[in-house]
């Protein structure tokens, strides 16, 4: 594994978990009328706090962007997974919770998954299938996966909606990461031609709009513990599988090699969840408060 590709991609989970963490702090105080709408967006540009996050988030897009046009989406994504551990660093500064045994649980999961599944893997470029029913069988499945979750949420946004918006963002945003790294491969062959010339980047701004609009929605209605776990385990789950299934990103397919792959990511998502719902995570304000705030 480069060097390079590691500093990027814990560089990106850096920004990208500080900036969670503001996102939301704003978020919660926005009034309940705005979910899922554009007018969401349009309330929270105005705190000085989210646009600090959102400016933290963009750093972290471009450093992951950078890392995947130097790694395969297979290495990248289980890298950036580790973004929950600088939020739930910023949120016990904030909250002043001790980690204890399970923070430390979970810390030794996602870090250990991580481990074990780049180790195990040993993930590796290739040349990426031409396929096109396979290229985007996958799109669409990630994307209409994600379209089912957000439609349910809308039925359920003050119970399982912001799980549910979370998981449908992840999703999007792996997909957008391995667009990405196809508009960055694009660019360094043909340039600014190649790359405008091509549907990806458009999708990946796209994507990006909507991955942000959900994951607000999500913020705005519940703790940060029930959206950030279900984003954080998505994403890699989804670029993975966009990796491995057009990208052309090969990985260890013996069956030891398989075997500890699906345990990292596995100990992955235990980790996740054991984070995401330790106390130190904020938690938000009250739903009563909010929908005196919407009325």
């Amino acid at each position: 594994m480069s060097v390079l590709v590691l500093a990027l991609s814990v560089g990106a989970a850096c920004c990208l978990g500080f900036g969670f963490v503001l996102q939301q702090n704003a978020a919660q105080s926005a009034p309940l009328s705005d979910f899922l709408s554009l007018r969401l967006l349009l309330d929270l540009v105005r705190i000085p706090r989210w646009l600090f996050g959102i400016g933290l988030m963009v750093c972290g897009m471009v450093l992951g962007a950078l890392a995947l046009s130097h790694g395969e989406v297979s290495l990248v994504e289980p890298l950036l997974a580790t973004n929950l551990l600088f939020a739930m660093a910023l949120s016990r500064r904030q909250t002043g919770q001790p980690l204890g045994r399970q923070g430390w649980g979970g810390l030794a999961l996602l870090a250990g998954g991580v481990s074990a599944f780049i180790v195990a893997g040993q993930p590796q470029g290739g040349t990426a299938t031409v396929n096109p029913l396979r290229h985007w069988l996958i799109i669409g499945v990630v994307a209409g996966t994600a379209v089912l979750l957000t439609v349910c949420a809308r039925r359920t946004r003050l119970s399982w909606g912001p799980a549910l918006l979370a998981l449908a963002a992840g999703l999007l945003y792996g997909l957008q990461d391995a667009l990405t790294r196809i508009s960055g491969q694009r660019f360094g062959d043909g340039g600014w031609t190649a790359l405008s010339t091509g549907w990806q980047p458009y999708a990946v701004v796209v994507l990006g709009v909507s991955g942000l609009l959900l994951v607000q929605s999500a913020f705005e209605t519940a703790p940060l513990r029930m959206s950030l776990p279900a984003l954080t385990a998505a994403q890699p789950l989804a670029g993975i599988a966009c990796g491995v299934g057009f990208l052309g990103d090969r990985l260890r397919t013996d069956t030891g090699a398989l075997a500890w792959q699906a345990a990292g990511l596995a100990a992955v998502v235990a980790g996740i969840v054991l984070l995401g719902i330790h106390p130190a995570m904020p938690p938000g304000t009250g739903r009563t408060s909010r929908e005196r705030m919407a009325a």
